[in-house]
């Protein structure tokens, strides 16, 4: 199978991992007048499944390091299936609620208080588990990218309506999520070998354990739906069925599922030379991504108070010393 023991290279593919994350929400974007949200979680979800069963049949496959997919799938113990699939069911309500807590509180509140945990706690939760690198240097860069999100909320914030009123349990329900988020990379890579190109005995690698986890996403789906039918969901959208929807509005929220995919597979993979932690902590930063997104792309903060700008200006800087910081801590 397909391997980075380079440093350099595993950096390279974790700011793959934070383009991809930062980068798949486009495609709700371009489909939100026509496709309810729930329907797109569903293709989100398929996506995600497809992506993770062509990795693991070409470079889960191919080359001389490691075990291939299928062998090491029949040598792995119900342990580490258990593990990987409980990453996948955690990521799923946590992203879920996240989501919810958007629709309730507002981005400005609900990205801080959800991500800005799941990347601290997440982080601290993936060196406990594989100590690797300075604490130092890693602790002040994920500090400096939780400012970034900080600052990008504020952004959001200062655009917005000021007398909107906060709501307390989005709020509740995006710190759930956040917490939740921290501990779902924790699942899947304890259901890895450490060492990718010689997997130990019982252990997956990281294409099998993207597999399972992705199952654990697509099978859990159902039970986390109502909360996003209830809270993000329009009062038309109980009017539209799965099948009324376009073939090209489902091949987008699948094409956002299998970008995020994309991501998480990069991180696994890069976490073998750069470590749990660190790249955990580069792919975190994908919210500066899809907020840069927003400013060039879609054009959000068209019109917007020069207080917002300025707040941009800080979060770009807060966002480049954390990734220095992080880079350097191994």
């Amino acid at each position: 199978m397909f391997t980075i023991s380079y440093y350099p290279l595993a950096v390279v593919v974790s700011f793959l991992t934070m383009l991809c994350w930062g980068s798949w929400g486009n495609m709700q974007k371009i489909t939100a007048a026509k496709v309810p949200t729930t329907i797109f979680y569903r293709d989100y979800t398929y996506g995600i499944l497809l992506l993770s069963i062509l990795l693991a049949f070409t470079l889960g496959s191919f080359g001389t390091h490691g075990r291939a997919f299928l062998p090491d799938f029949r040598q792995a113990t119900t342990t580490s299936l258990i593990y990987a699939l409980i990453g996948g069911i955690i990521f799923n309500i946590a992203n879920i609620l996240i989501v919810v807590g958007i629709e309730l509180a507002g981005l400005s509140v609900a990205m801080p208080v959800g991500i800005g945990l799941a990347l601290i706690l997440g982080v601290v939760v993936n060196y406990i588990f594989a100590p690797n690198g300075s604490i130092p240097l890693l602790s002040t860069g994920v500090f400096a990218i939780f400012l970034a999100v900080v600052f990008s909320a504020l952004a959001y914030r200062s655009k917005a309506d000021s007398n909107q009123s906060v709501s307390m349990n989005g709020l509740i329900i995006s710190l759930t999520g956040g917490f939740l988020m921290s501990f779902f990379f924790y699942f899947v890579v304890k259901a890895m070998s450490i060492d990718y190109t010689n997997p130990t005995a019982g252990f997956l690698t990281p294409y099998t354990a993207l597999v399972i986890f992705a199952i654990g996403v697509v099978a859990s789906t159902p039970l986390f739906l109502p909360l996003l039918r209830r809270f993000a969901s329009k009062p038309a959208d109980s009017e539209i069925y799965y099948s009324d929807v376009k073939r090209r509005c489902h091949q987008l929220g699948m094409l956002g599922g299998m970008i995020w995919c994309l991501g998480l597979a990069s991180s696994l993979l890069a976490s073998g030379a750069a470590g749990y932690a660190i790249s955990y902590g580069l792919g975190q930063g994908a919210t500066i991504i899809a907020v840069l997104w927003g400013v060039f792309l879609w054009r959000e903060f068209r019109g917007a108070p020069t207080t917002a700008s300025r707040y941009l200006v800080m979060m770009g800087f807060c966002y480049v010393l954390g990734l220095v910081l992080i880079i350097s801590a191994k």
